[in-house]
């Protein structure tokens, strides 16, 4: 695991603060620029692939999340950083079981050692996946034990940095000659950005209470 490249910066809700915030939360598109609520819509057009992930916190005396650096063979989202997670299978009942499931055989994450907050709203993405994302809790220390086959590294970055909307950029790039825009939240030699750091705007605005208007 990478140590702490960077202090937080932004207040840290407690757990049962969490919890509530995520009971309560408003609809995606109130959450999403214009243009990312378009995104979502346009994608969701075409046939999608359930999945699901896990974003777990991890209550050290700094509260963290979990990342996944994924290998460079894999057919989708090679190399990228991500939570731990992936397609739903014919067994599982529930996203929550998926999440579970797959942080166990990615990264040995024991599904005993997470308690489960709630979901964030589900979320599109351009690789033609349909994600719930699942909050979840742990309490340290948690041993690791990545698939060499799916996980290049497993690493923790400060909950208080991903709060911050200061560290929140709007970027843009070519992609197959179209221009797109993504979210990205660089941490350290870690570049976080596209559908992972998406749902992590949404978390931080969730968690920030009523959202003000989106440009």
């Amino acid at each position: 695991m990478s140590r702490i490249l960077e202090r937080s910066s932004a207040a840290v809700p407690r757990r049962e603060e969490i919890v509530a915030r995520l009971a309560a939360s408003p609809p995606l598109e109130s959450l999403l620029t214009a243009d990312d609520v378009e995104r979502q819509q346009l994608i969701g057009q075409q046939a999608l692939k359930l999945a699901a992930v896990l974003l777990l916190v991890v209550n050290h005396p700094e509260p963290t999340v979990v990342f996944t650096q994924r290998t460079t063979h894999l057919p989708d989202h090679a190399g990228q950083i991500s939570f731990p997670g992936g397609r739903c299978g014919a067994e599982d009942c529930s996203p929550e079981e998926t999440a579970l499931r797959e942080a166990k055989e990615e990264v040995g994450i024991d599904p005993a050692r997470v308690q489960v907050l709630g979901r964030l709203p589900e979320y599109r993405t351009s690789t033609g996946y349909h994600v719930t994302p699942v909050v979840g809790w742990s309490e340290p220390p948690l041993e690791y034990r990545p698939d060499p086959r799916e996980v290049e590294a497993v690493f923790e970055v400060p909950l208080g940095f991903l709060l911050d909307p200061a560290n929140h950029r709007h970027e843009s790039a070519f992609h197959h000659g179209r221009l797109r825009r993504f979210w990205a939240m660089p941490y350290g030699e870690r570049y976080i950005w596209g559908a992972t750091a998406g749902m992590l705007v949404t978390f931080q605005r969730i968690l920030a209470g009523p959202p003000a208007a989106r440009r």
